[in-house]
């Protein structure tokens, strides 16, 4: 693993360790009524896990890397790239009355997927669709928050 892989992820986890400190001067609420620091708690404590994650796979000599051919590029984020994606979520905020929130949190992560150099399809569709359907799940059926139907009603 790269020194700079290392670095990153050690800066991921002091900006995740900042957010958690600064979101507990919030009300945090309950899951049914969730205050306005509930969701950068759980941000921030989700980056520190998975910083934490890339932090120890670098020191722990066990652990063998795998690499598969599912992300066809090696190099860092292109300045392109980071165009694409701005461009993708102000195309799909613009959008997000008419289609509503599934389709547009699919299509943000379909775009991020591709922009980020994922190239199989079905890998791509499938993350999509889980992660639309598990998110729309989580705010309408578990958390009771209504959200945009857009024209087709889902």
């Amino acid at each position: 693993m790269k020194q700079d892989d290392i670095q990153g992820a050690v800066v991921f986890f002091l900006f995740g360790a900042i957010t958690a400190i600064l979101s507990l001067q919030m009300p945090i609420g309950s899951l049914r009524a969730a205050g306005s620091g509930l969701f950068p708690l759980g941000l921030g404590v989700l980056l520190m896990v998975l910083s934490s994650a890339v932090i120890v796979k670098a020191f722990w000599p066990a652990v063998e890397e795998k690499k598969e051919d599912i992300c066809a590029q090696e190099e860092p984020v292109s300045a392109l790239q980071v165009v694409a994606y701005l461009a993708i979520i102000v195309a799909t905020t613009m959008l997000w009355g008419t289609l509503g929130y599934t389709i547009v949190s699919f299509l943000i992560m379909l775009g991020l997927l591709r922009i980020l150099g994922v190239k199989q399809w079905s890998l791509n569709l499938t993350v999509s669709l889980l992660t639309a359907a598990g998110s729309y799940a989580l705010f309408v059926y578990a958390l009771r928050i209504p959200l945009p139907k857009g024209f087709l009603g889902i």
